[in-house]
């Protein structure tokens, strides 16, 4: 009888003791699983969503996102979200982005330097008001379009539309609204064809990515069917812009793109689907 306790109890001390192996390792396997899928660089859309707001290993804070940002109804000087340019960057006084995407340029820039690069921001974040004033000067006919072209010779309102649509955003619908987006040394895509903006685009092409930064409209082909025109002195924060970018999808409708001359054009024109969202691939 007492050999059989010992023996019983002597199983039972083993079982125990097996089980807190097993619990351990079990810990130690969801521990280090956890680990993997920390550094991991997942497939799926929800996890790139947030792989894209790091850079250089550091966590980029995000605003929340709401409809007036995405359709540029802001006042980015009374915004603590937002720095004002400093001039030595610009081309002129008043300019403003978003805090993290102005610090990213910064770095860009002082890196651009070190190679000879020189990057002056010719325009930044553009309010609703900016962007109708823009859109409403070439819809009416007080600025001469792109080959001398005038809007107003153009009578049929949807191709009127869509001959300003060539390098002009509709008001609410440019990603200049968002803070995240500015234009770099020239508004000629000849500027960056030779010479020292051939040079200058190439650095980009080259770096701009290390700091976060994508060219949203490239030439038009696989990677970019629909849109604007390619503009290589366009560059966007790609790590905040990408989520105004969802954020536009999931909220803003075609019933929120108006207020200006021409905006009945919009829905017909599909400019969220074509021009919103034709956008390259890089910059998703």
């Amino acid at each position: 009888m007492s050999g059989k306790g010992n023996y019983v109890s002597s199983w039972h001390r083993a079982f125990l003791i097996a089980l807190v192996v097993l619990l351990a390792l079990l810990m130690i396997f969801s521990r280090g699983y956890r680990a993997a899928r920390r550094i991991h660089i997942p497939a799926n859309e929800t996890e790139q969503k947030t792989d894209t707001n790091m850079i250089q290993g550091h966590a980029i804070p995000l605003p929340d996102i709401t409809k007036d940002m995405l359709l540029g109804h802001i006042d980015p000087a009374n915004d603590s979200g937002f720095e004002l340019i400093d001039e030595t960057y610009a081309s002129r006084s008043g300019m403003y982005m978003r805090s993290a995407a102005y610090h990213a340029f910064l770095e860009m820039r002082s890196a651009a330097r070190d190679d000879g690069v020189s990057l002056i921001i010719l325009s930044a974040t553009r309010p609703f008001n900016h962007q109708r004033r823009i859109w409403e000067n070439k819809w009416n006919g007080l600025q001469v379009l792109h080959g001398n072209v005038i809007a107003t010779d153009i009578p049929d309102p949807m191709e009127r539309a869509l001959e300003i649509l060539r390098f002009s955003a509709m008001p609410g619908t440019s990603r200049h609204h968002w803070g995240t987006d500015i234009d770099l040394n020239s508004l000629q895509n000849s500027y960056f064809e030779s010479g020292e903006g051939k040079r200058v685009y190439r650095w980009l092409q080259d770096h701009a990515d290390s700091f976060g930064f994508c060219q949203p409209y490239t030439a038009r082909g696989k990677q970019r069917e629909d849109g604007y025109e390619e503009e290589k002195w366009h560059w966007s924060y790609r790590p905040i812009a990408s989520e105004f970018l969802h954020a536009y999808q999931e909220i803003i409708s075609y019933g929120d793109i108006r207020g200006f001359d021409g905006d009945e054009t919009a829905k017909g024109l599909k400019v969220i689907d074509h021009y919103v969202m034709g956008i390259d691939q890089a910059c998703f």
